[in-house]
């Protein structure tokens, strides 16, 4: 794993970011960077489909939102289904939002609400691997960590199948990992490279793009700059060594992608494209200051700057989405403002740059919500409904896919499965869906397995 940044910000369970990245910290960058890069040249070229897709921006709400209170509202519900929130009109006739995503419901008119997506994983470890891979985890019935035979996530993928433009990797992870972390100190699978190998676990930047500090790459100038470039001769030193050792190729190598991890770390067009102090002020507030606003702002700058896939995380540090008690509460103080405000602006924002129709927006969580309030006020675990929300790359924006029923509890339409969006991810991306992944022993691996949504280009 790779990742740029820290803070000393402690989890819930007595970790910091600094002491779980310490592995992967900067202070050891030339010698885990490089492997991440080593592979990028194995990368096999994408197959053409229908797709218009350069890009993808991820948008995953750690935790699990509630569908019924946000995208898919059943206002004749009796009370202890339908909730507190009333729905609201959007710009498109016949389609109502939540009264807490105002902004978003004026944005309907670009956006596909896929009401029908369902799967049997109520654990969020196993659901969010479920979710950001479109492969069921082997082991559905635990609580895993994540492990080197898990299939890779999105941005892994694309990693290895494509390439990021100049320096830039083609996946990178925003407010992570430390939304990585749960109980008992798992680090959850579906983020990861899993089998494809941790060369192409995507870019993890964990600071919080919202702070005044936010640098994600080390300074390039002062002590701290020079220290960095002095561990240039000393690497090459020991690649020196190690290839008197061994003749494999990949040793001999590895000084390339030595030299790929400097350019990284010290590229004024990686700098540039991490810089989202240069952006105005007026949008900057327009996305909110909140590490999932800015860091929407963030995805927006990369995809610009040319990454293919960019997944913006709920930072797990912030109150998150798992709503099992004081549901109402958290959605309307906590979580649906600086929700509405970054994501409605990062659609704005890619349309009035020209870039929505070339980049696919999805928003989504693990799984959806029980139909029924529990005697906390909260609601808990349903995979069995749940709602994501697709925009971009052509989509025809104001439509409904799929239906649930008069409980916001089950599809009433044939059902859409993780295996569906990651197929229609792929096709958007025009990647075959064909394309057959290895795991370390050369065995080939479906990439993946469902039916893409077609019906959403019109």
């Amino acid at each position: 794993m790779l990742s740029v940044g820290d803070t000393p910000v402690r989890s819930c369970e007595g970790l910091t970011r600094r002491e779980w990245l310490r592995a992967g910290a900067l202070s050891t960058i030339g010698l885990t960077l490089p492997h991440l890069l080593a592979h990028r040249a194995t990368a096999s070229p994408p197959t053409r489909s229908f797709g218009r897709a350069r890009a993808c921006i991820v948008v995953f709400l750690f935790g699990a939102p509630a569908h019924q209170d946000i995208w898919d509202l059943k206002p004749t519900a009796p009370a202890e289904y339908r909730g507190e929130f009333r729905p609201i009109a959007s710009t498109v006739p016949g389609i109502q939002l939540g009264e807490h995503v105002p902004l978003i419901a004026r944005q309907a008119h670009r956006l596909a609400l896929v009401r029908s997506v369902s799967h049997p994983d109520n654990t969020h470890t196993v659901a969010m691997h479920y979710m950001l891979t479109g492969v069921r985890h082997a082991r559905p019935n635990t609580n895993p960590q994540n492990q080197p035979s898990d299939f890779p996530t999105f941005g892994a993928v694309l990693r290895k199948l494509r390439r990021g433009h100049g320096v830039l990797p083609a996946g990178v992870s925003l407010n992570a990992p430390a939304n990585q972390v749960s109980a008992a100190n798992h680090i959850f699978p579906g983020f990861f490279a899993g089998f494809i190998g941790n060369t192409y676990d995507p870019l993890f930047v964990s600071q919080d793009p919202s702070q005044a500090d936010f640098q994600p790459f080390p300074v390039a100038e002062g002590d701290a700059g020079r220290r960095l470039l002095e561990r240039r001769p000393l690497l090459a030193e020991i690649d020196r060594q190690r290839q008197e050792l061994t003749r494999h190729a990949s040793v001999q190598s590895v000084d390339r992608h030595h030299a790929r991890a400097f350019d990284l770390v010290t590229s004024p067009a990686a700098r540039r494209a991490f810089d989202v102090a240069g952006e105005s002020p007026r949008l900057r507030h327009r996305y909110g200051n909140t590490a999932f606003g800015q860091g929407c702002l963030l995805a927006r700058r990369l995809v610009e700057a040319g990454v293919p896939l960019v997944t913006v995380n709920w930072a797990r540090d912030d109150a998150f989405w798992d709503t099992h008690s004081n549901n109402f509460n958290l959605l309307k103080n906590s979580l649906l403002p600086p929700f509405d405000l970054g994501f409605s602006a990062l659609l704005d924002d890619l349309h009035q740059r020209g870039l929505l129709d070339e980049t696919l927006v999805v928003c989504l969580g693990e799984f959806g919500r029980t139909p029924r309030i529990n005697g906390s006020a909260g609601r808990d675990h349903w995979a069995a409904c749940n709602t994501v929300v697709l925009a971009g790359a052509g989509i025809g924006g104001g439509q409904v896919h799929g239906a649930s029923d008069r409980h916001a509890a089950y599809p009433t339409t044939p059902p859409v499965s993780p295996e569906d969006l990651a197929a229609t991810i792929y096709h958007a991306l025009s990647i075959d869906l064909h394309t057959l992944l290895h795991d370390p022993v050369g065995r080939p691996v479906p990439l993946c397995t469902g039916m893409p949504l077609t019906g959403l280009w019109r």
